[in-house]
């Protein structure tokens, strides 16, 4: 399979996730601004945190959209999941009692369940970083189209 399909399957996955997530935190906003608010690290900016966090997953969802942002997005998801995996760490060393604020079926896994998808899904945007960079480096080294003379 060609890498340029790989990296779009990965963003397509990820546009999906994201997109689910955020609609999902905004459709229930009230029990996850509470659910959030649970957690003495982000009790203080709950109402911040259960506006910005969705926000930030639609930014990276359009960033994947567009091919040319594509890379940019895939940082971005690659942070989101970095913070995301951090808060598992956090509440797995803190309280594994308290309740998930993914949004939707995902608030049904377990907090070790959490942690192995986050740990998958940051090699992920891993591989599509990676095989971005590949695409963009081989783009330079030969380019498409060649100057006339």
């Amino acid at each position: 399979m060609k890498k340029n399909v790989i990296v779009e399957i990965i963003a397509f996955l990820f546009i999906i996730l994201f997109l689910y997530t955020a609609i999902s935190k905004w459709m229930d906003f009230v029990l996850t601004r509470e659910q959030i608010g649970l957690t003495p690290l982000l009790a203080p900016v709950a109402t911040l945190v259960t506006i910005s966090l969705p926000a930030a997953e639609i930014i990276a969802s359009v960033l994947l959209f567009i091919p040319r942002t594509r890379v940019r997005g895939l940082y971005a998801t690659l942070t989101l999941m970095l913070l995301f995996t951090s808060y598992i760490i956090y509440i797995l060393n803190y309280d594994d009692q308290l309740p998930c604020t993914c949004g939707g079926i995902i608030q049904q896994l377990s907090w070790k369940q959490h942690l192995i998808l986050n740990i998958g899904l940051i090699l992920l945007a891993l591989a599509g970083i990676l095989l971005s960079r590949r695409m963009q480096e081989g783009n330079r080294r030969y380019p498409t189209s060649f100057a006339r003379s």
